[in-house]
């Protein structure tokens, strides 16, 4: 079955110049298109995407809440959200991030990675590229804990190796690099991964990436 996208941006040329990449996909569909985050409500219940790509700065209402409208407990369908957001990382991706987003591709980005975005997202799959979730993080560290606030009880329920994996996730770490980092398969990892997910009731990489940091578990711009 073809993957159902919502294409979600107040700039017409921008939904054409999607639509146009997307419908050449035969396993993509595009079922139909918003200029708001309200009319995005309207057509995720109308039309039942799989997959949103939601712009951010809109009118009426903007595409932080309406990724949290979307994929928030009262949700109408399976929708996953995949944001937009311009060259210079906006500021408000970390919180669509935190509202429910399954990740964010740059605005300029080639047309295969689109393509290849909206594939991952539609699977469950987070981010396509961890490492730039690390850089928005990071560059937008004022919108997060310091780091020196205590610790959550939720993370006293990993094991030591759960955690390495989870401030792995964090700093921008692919599963692959991961496993190459701590010497096992990558099948383990996503064993990890799981289990970490699971535990701390995440649905996906992205939210744990986020939990790392405001936990304080990971501090913006560390190495170690």
């Amino acid at each position: 079955m073809a993957i159902r996208v919502l294409l979600v941006d107040d700039q017409p040329l921008l939904r054409t110049g999607f639509r146009m990449i997307l419908e050449a996909e035969q396993e993509i569909a595009v079922v139909g298109e918003a200029g708001d985050g309200l009319q995005a409500l309207d057509q995720v219940r109308a039309l039942q995407p799989d997959v949103v790509l939601m712009d951010i700065r809109m009118p009426r209402m903007d595409g932080v809440e309406a990724t949290r409208q979307i994929t928030g407990p009262d949700r109408a369908g399976p929708a996953k959200v995949l944001v937009l957001t311009t060259f210079d990382l906006d500021e408000y991706v970390v919180e669509a991030l935190r509202a429910g987003a399954s990740g964010f591709l740059l605005k300029d980005a080639p047309a295969h990675e689109l393509v290849q975005a909206i594939r991952v997202v539609a699977a469950g799959e987070a981010m396509l590229a961890p490492s730039i979730t690390r850089r928005l993080l990071d560059k937008y560290a004022g919108h997060l804990p310091s780091g020196e606030e205590p610790v959550p009880d939720t993370l006293q329920t990993l094991t030591d190796r759960e955690v390495e994996v989870l401030k792995l996730v964090a700093r921008g770490l692919s599963n692959a690099e991961i496993a190459a980092d701590l010497f096992v398969s990558e099948t383990t990892v996503k064993t990890h991964v799981g289990h970490v997910l699971t535990k701390l009731g995440l649905r996906d990489r992205v939210q744990a990436a986020v939990y790392a940091y405001e936990s304080g578990l990971v501090r913006p711009g560390a190495q170690g």
